[in-house]
């Protein structure tokens, strides 16, 4: 079986192989759209708490909400080769589940490259929040995560169209 991208050349990487920053100068600006996804797993109780705002450092999908907005608006900073993009609007919803949290994260710009990544950083960091949140009742009696885990972050979806 092929890989889909075989036929695509990596566009960060010179004839030499050196890594580079992609020249977007000359592509015309579009109104873009991007949203990933992913979970964390969690314990039932944990879940509750969430549910109940009762976890000891306080609301954690506030907070994750806010961490996920940053992350989005700083993803240039973190991935080296990420164009500095004008963001132009984030949307964070969750979804909680009796086992897990799932985070849906869309940005938008308009300019000329997508926004996919900043929407991978969003979940990813939003996440990351939540656990940071709840570790203390993560832990079990080993001060370990057995069970806790994010998985399945992934792009959804991905619209460009011209502008009008």
């Amino acid at each position: 079986m092929s890989d889909p991208g075989d036929d695509h050349d990596l566009t960060h990487v010179d004839e030499s192989g050196e890594a580079r920053m992609v020249d977007v100068g000359e592509k015309s600006d579009t109104a873009r759209r991007a949203v990933a996804t992913g979970e964390i797993h969690l314990r039932e109780s944990t879940i509750r708490a969430i549910r109940e705002n009762s976890t000891k450092k306080g609301d954690v999908l506030a907070t994750a909400r806010i961490g996920a907005i940053q992350a989005v608006k700083h993803t240039w900073e973190t991935i080296p080769m990420c164009h500095q993009i004008p963001i132009t609007n984030v949307e964070v919803e969750f979804e909680v589940d009796e086992d897990h949290v799932r985070l849906e994260v869309g940005v938008e710009t308009t300019g000329k490259t997508g926004c996919e990544m900043e929407a991978l950083e969003g979940v990813t960091t939003g996440l990351n929040v939540v656990w940071d949140m709840v570790k203390a009742a993560e832990k079990d009696s080993e001060g370990q995560y057995p069970g806790t885990r994010i998985e399945d972050v992934r792009v959804v979806r991905k619209e460009k169209r011209a502008l009008e």
